[in-house]
């Protein structure tokens, strides 16, 4: 072995000896080091103690968040959305709810540091924290249950709002972050293949019809009779218009008789097997609102029933962008937009 090699194989025998020492060092300082013990007498203990019997007396439950509040209330008809003009909410959520709030224990202890609170997603809402409060009253308004919930990735932990030790918690709750997640907005169910024609009223009071073949896909939409004369300008615009319904996503509701606007435009949407959706939209003080009713021809009419049973007096609110796919200049969607003669809207 050359002089060289040698300086070369004692150089990593030396670095080889350090590192497992290093290590040995590592572990022997892991093992000396103090456990912490993250065990407290709650540990495994309801954290919405008796709620299993207080449960049948809840008559309103109050999410409060820094830049949001939402109220579950108990009315006549069933649970519903006191913020949305008391527009129903889903039963699976509130019965997720239900069983979560019951079933949530305590686990391990985690931080009591007011300034780490946020990290973990408790961080008062009344200080533009991160927690939410979740509180349960009875019928005569006296507050049954309070607990801050907050999660970070998949954990949910919880604490006492009058108290900064935070826990663990073992168990699951619904998305509560947002109030859209509540209402029951399974409304209307139009796929987009299913949609033969659509008639629009636009801003101005123009009305133009258009339709596709059967069998024709998004882009085959074109102008109709009495409107044949129009040219199409953009059959992607076209087909974003004429397939709104089947994206039909709200945001919120309210009651109808609140609008304080006339309708700005009309939208009706027919499918090839008779029924007919009619949309009108809304630009309110508070938003983009739109409301539904449905026809169908025929005794059986029983999918225009069920629209309107859950429609009927109520307003939705949109995104501005949805909104916009109901509503456009019919001149944004033809060449020519001044056509010699136009039926009366009907």
């Amino acid at each position: 072995m050359s002089v060289h090699a040698r300086k070369r194989h004692q150089t990593l025998i030396r670095l080889s000896v350090a590192a497992i020492v290093l290590w040995a060092l590592v572990l022997i300082s892991g093992l000396f080091q103090p456990r912490v013990d993250n065990s407290h007498p709650l540990m495994g203990q309801p954290v919405l103690n008796d709620f299993a019997q207080t449960r049948p007396e809840a008559s309103l439950i109050r999410f409060t968040m820094a830049d949001d509040r939402y109220t579950l209330e108990r009315t006549a008809s069933g649970w519903a959305m006191q913020e949305s003009g008391g527009f129903p909410i889903r039963r699976d959520r509130l019965a997720a709810l239900a069983s979560g709030l019951e079933s949530l224990t305590y686990g391990e202890r985690r931080t009591a540091a007011p300034e780490k609170l946020d990290q973990i997603g408790l961080g008062a809402p009344s200080e533009s924290g991160a927690g939410v409060l979740i509180e349960v009253f009875d019928q005569a308004g006296t507050a049954q249950h309070a607990i801050l919930a907050g999660r970070k990735g998949d954990y949910l932990y919880v604490r006492a709002p009058d108290e900064t030790q935070t826990y663990r918690a073992y168990g699951s709750l619904p998305p509560f972050y947002n109030r859209r997640a509540w209402l029951d907005f399974e409304i209307i169910d139009i796929e987009a293949s299913a949609i033969r024609s659509f008639r629009l009223t636009d801003s101005t009071g123009r009305t133009a019809y258009f339709a596709r073949p059967t069998g024709g896909d998004a882009r085959s939409f074109t102008t109709a009779p009495p409107y044949q004369a129009l040219d199409v300008a953009s059959r992607l615009a076209l087909s974003t218009t004429a397939l709104a319904i089947s994206r039909f996503a709200p945001l919120d509701a309210k009651r109808q008789d609140s609008l304080t606007t006339p309708p700005l435009a009309r939208h009706i949407s027919e499918t090839f097997d008779g029924l007919e959706v009619d949309l009108q939209a809304y630009r309110e003080p508070d938003g983009l609102w739109v409301t539904l009713r449905a026809v169908e021809a025929g005794e059986g009419a029983r999918r225009a029933q069920a629209i309107n049973e859950k429609a009927e007096g109520w307003a939705f609110k949109l995104s501005s962008y949805d909104w916009q796919d109901f509503t456009p200049a019919i001149a944004s969607l033809v060449v020519n937009p001044e056509p010699s003669s136009e039926a009366p809207d009907e």
